[in-house]
């Protein structure tokens, strides 16, 4: 099976899952991840009119998506991978979307450049939520999402419209699922950008407006 067909019968059962929950059709954005794969693998999807995919690292976005963009229009580009702030310049000029706003530095760095936005556009932002509080792992504790939501909207001025997590690995996803769910209510937020290639099923039974499906579409990483 190419990505082509894999990619079809993800959005079938994406069609499916939200059937299931009860969601109308077409309720969540899938976003293709295409992080490590070169262009040449991604450019069968945009060639039958995918245009939403998703990338960790900055640098790497830089290197395929700029001749990309110039080849096909209205692609829409979601960091989902940590965000130095040393890279801040770099990622607004490329990205629609950023989900890893996860800590006040960062906040400080796109307010100041919001302030000096030439025009060209401000990436949507969401708020990335260490929901198995994992040492390792970027994001804001649970606990204290509503304060850094509300620093990021009144001290900041940034608009936040959603939250991000990554359940731990070795732990089942609902409960994390379930737990963003609740912090997005209470904070008044429409994004939910959660679920992968192996739980994004879940993902949408709990609410996710986004699920990031990668390798599920675009085969094995090297």
């Amino acid at each position: 099976m190419n990505s082509v067909d894999r990619l079809a019968d993800i959005r079938s059962r994406i069609t499916a899952a939200e059937r299931e929950a009860g969601r109308p059709a077409g309720s969540v954005k899938l976003i293709t991840v295409s992080k490590t794969y070169v262009a040449a693998a991604i450019e069968p999807l945009l060639a039958i009119g995918e245009r939403v995919f998703g990338e960790n690292r900055v640098g790497e976005a830089i290197d395929k998506w700029p001749q990309l963009k110039e080849r096909y229009s209205g692609i829409e580009l979601h960091l989902i991978g940590p965000l130095q702030t040393n890279k801040v310049r770099d990622a607004l000029g490329l990205f629609d979307v950023v989900h890893s706003l996860d800590r006040t530095s960062l906040a400080k760095e796109l307010a100041k450049a919001r302030r000096r936005n030439d025009g060209t556009g401000f990436p949507r932002l969401r708020v990335q939520v260490n929901t198995g509080d994992e040492q390792q792992k970027g994001g804001v504790a649970p606990n204290f999402v509503d304060a850094f939501v509300q620093d990021c909207r009144f001290e900041f001025g940034l608009d936040i419209e959603g939250l991000m997590c990554i359940p731990p690995v070795d732990e089942a996803p609902a409960p994390h699922f379930a737990l963003l769910q609740k912090i997005a209510e209470r904070n008044q937020l429409s994004q939910l950008s959660m679920g992968m290639s192996a739980d994004f099923e879940t993902a949408i039974a709990f609410g996710a407006s986004e699920v990031r499906i990668g390798s599920a579409i675009l085969g094995d990483r090297d």
